[in-house]
This record gives structure tokens, C-alpha cells and sequence, in this order.
């Protein structure tokens, strides 16, 4: 496969990752992947989430939700009843409160759309390696700040998963799944997942607090997937990262192109009709996504390919989520 190709739905004969290019506009390569985390200081996630404190928007890394349980101590006047630890106040009959400590290892999950529709480019580089710099550049932030890195790439049949750790090592395995994504097979894993039961895997994964970064097409979006954010944004912030090939939004009034993954080709013709409809369907799906997500507090960040991913997050996570 390369840029300028698609692999359309359903064709036969579907390369192996060996058969696959090298090129890490086709494949995100793990070297390149790791050499992120340098650039990766200039993602302003943690700002950004501390500045939204203010409006109440998000939750904190150091407030709220974003506070263990450390220990119990007598009430003393002025602690917040909230607080109250009604266990021990029952079992020594004096009123105790709960003391809570900053948690500054949070989780932060990231879940890549690894499916066959993800494969595709016409410039620059596929959308699954768009996806894969963005992850990357998010990860290493996270890794950088203390927090916990971990997620799942996934396929229409395979998901692997990467459980929140501190360690480097997590941040590598979950680049290394990346790297091995194979279209039509997907990363190496036991259980095949679509959108739908990825943002179940990382509902699995997620605590109060966590902070949680969903990376795709958003291909498929419906009633059942909003539903299923709309639990996951309970457990914390979440992000969508909306990622696209500039054809799928400005598709030419008219002409045939020839599709191919190297080894098939297929030819479409678009007609000037066809061209418009297939515009409106991407601003259609575009436009529920945001929509949806301002009436979740969700933040949507939108990549076409032919963007740097860098200032794109940039620009994504310093925006006032109200204005989004």
C-alpha cells in the first residue's frame, strides 16, 4: 500500500505484515514513534486540563476526582462534611473525616481505530498513521508528567491491550501494537473489536479520574456508540480525535479514480451527484460528532493527514473547550 492508494472494502487477497512497505507514511514505524517523545514536551495536556479548573469544565490531576483516600482523623470544626468517614465514626462512636492525597498518577488511556477504513490515504500518509503520531505524541506527554500510559489498538478482528502503567515499557508495548497493525488483520490480540466494544475495553481500564483519548474516523458513529461514550465520560475527561483524508472532505466534482493496495486495483467512477453526496456524508457524520460531544463536555480535535499532528494538538488541546 501507499499514499495515493486505498485498499477498498472487501478486496481479496490481503497483504501480510511482511509483505507489506516499509514506508512510515503506509506503516507507523516504531523507531519513528519513539522518537516523538522529544517533540512530545510541547503538547500542552496538563496545562490545558489545569486551565480549564477555573470553568469547571474538567476534572483535575490535583482536585476533586483527582484525590486518593489517604486516612481517617477525628472531625475537627470546618472540615467539610462531606468528607465524613461514617464507618469509623459508627464503629468508634466519634466523628471522624476522611483526608484525601493528591494523585498524581492518573490513568491516561488511548484507544487507536485500527480497522480497514483507517488504511487509506491519498496524501501524505494513511489515517491510521496520522492516528498512530497522535497517540504517540499524547503517550509520551503523559509518560513525561508521571502519569499512567496504557490503551488498545483495534480491528474489525483483533484488539490488544496495554494495561495503565508508569513505566516506559507501557508506553512502548502500546507503540509496538501500533507499529504491528496490519489492515485487514489488525494488531496481534485475542478478541476482534469494533468502536463500539474498544470504548468498552477502555471503560474496563478507566477509574474515577482518568483521562481518555479515542483516535479514529469515527466510521459507523450511531446511537449505540454515543451511548457508550456517554459512560465512558463518567469515569473521567475524554477526547475525540477525528482523523481524515482531505479527499473524504473535498471530493471532486467529478472523475475516475483507481484505487489499489498494491496488489488489486479498483476503479470508481464519481459523477458530479455522487461527488456531493459523498461530502455531505463526512460533514454529516463530522457534525454529529461535535454536536454530541459539546452536549457531553467532550473536546473534539480534528487531523486531516496532510496536517502536522504536533501543532494540531497544539492548537486542539489550548482551545477553550467552550468555543469548540
Amino acid at each position: 500500500m501507499r499514499p495515493g492508494t486505498a485498499p477498498p472494502s472487501g478486496i481479496a487477497g490481503t497483504p501480510s505484515a511482511s509483505a507489506l512497505p516499509s514506508d512510515d507514511r503506509v506503516r507507523p514505524r516504531l523507531d519513528t514513534l519513539v522518537r516523538l517523545s522529544a517533540p512530545s514536551a510541547a503538547v500542552p495536556l496538563h496545562r490545558a486540563m489545569a486551565r480549564a479548573i477555573q470553568s469547571g469544565q474538567y476534572l483535575s490531576r490535583f482536585k476533586g476526582r483527582g484525590m486518593e483516600f489517604a486516612e481517617s482523623r477525628p472531625y475537627i470544626a470546618g472540615d467539610d462534611v462531606r468528607s465524613l468517614d461514617w464507618r469509623v465514626t459508627a464503629r468508634t462512636g466519634r466523628v471522624h473525616t476522611k483526608l484525601f492525597r493528591e494523585e498524581r498518577e492518573r490513568p491516561v488511556l488511548l484507544a487507536v481505530d485500527g480497522r480497514a477504513g483507517m488504511f487509506f490515504g491519498t496524501r501524505h500518509e494513511f489515517k491510521f498513521v496520522t492516528a498512530a503520531r497522535l497517540a504517540a505524541l499524547i503517550a509520551w506527554s503523559a509518560h513525561h508528567h508521571g502519569d499512567r500510559v496504557g490503551g488498545l489498538v483495534f480491528s474489525e478482528h483483533a484488539r490488544a491491550e496495554v494495561k495503565p502503567e508508569q513505566h516506559r515499557r507501557s508506553v512502548l508495548n502500546l507503540l509496538q501494537h501500533l507499529a504491528d497493525a496490519v489492515p485487514g488483520l489488525g494488531p496481534a490480540g485475542a478478541e476482534p473489536a469494533g468502536l463500539e466494544e474498544a470504548i468498552g475495553g477502555m471503560e474496563r481500564h478507566a477509574r474515577t479520574g482518568s483521562l481518555m483519548f479515542l483516535f479514529s474516523d469515527f466510521r459507523g458513529f450511531d446511537d449505540g456508540i454515543a451511548t457508550r461514550l456517554s459512560r465512558l465520560r463518567r469515569h473521567g475527561e475524554a477526547v475525540l480525535i477525528a482523523v481524515y483524508d482531505p479527499l473524504e472532505r473535498s471530493v471532486p466534482s467529478s472523475g475516475r479514480y483507481r484505487f489499489s493496495d498494491g496488489f488489486n486495483e479498483r476503479s470508481v467512477n464519481f459523477s458530479p451527484d455522487a461527488a456531493r453526496e459523498h461530502r455531505r456524508r463526512f460533514e454529516d457524520r463530522l457534525q454529529r460528532l461535535q454536536s454530541f460531544a459539546r452536549g457531553n463536555r467532550m473536546r473534539v480535535i480534528v487531523c486531516a493527514t496532510d496536517e502536522d499532528p504536533l501543532r494540531t494538538l497544539q492548537r486542539g488541546m489550548a482551545a477553550d473547550h467552550r468555543h469548540l
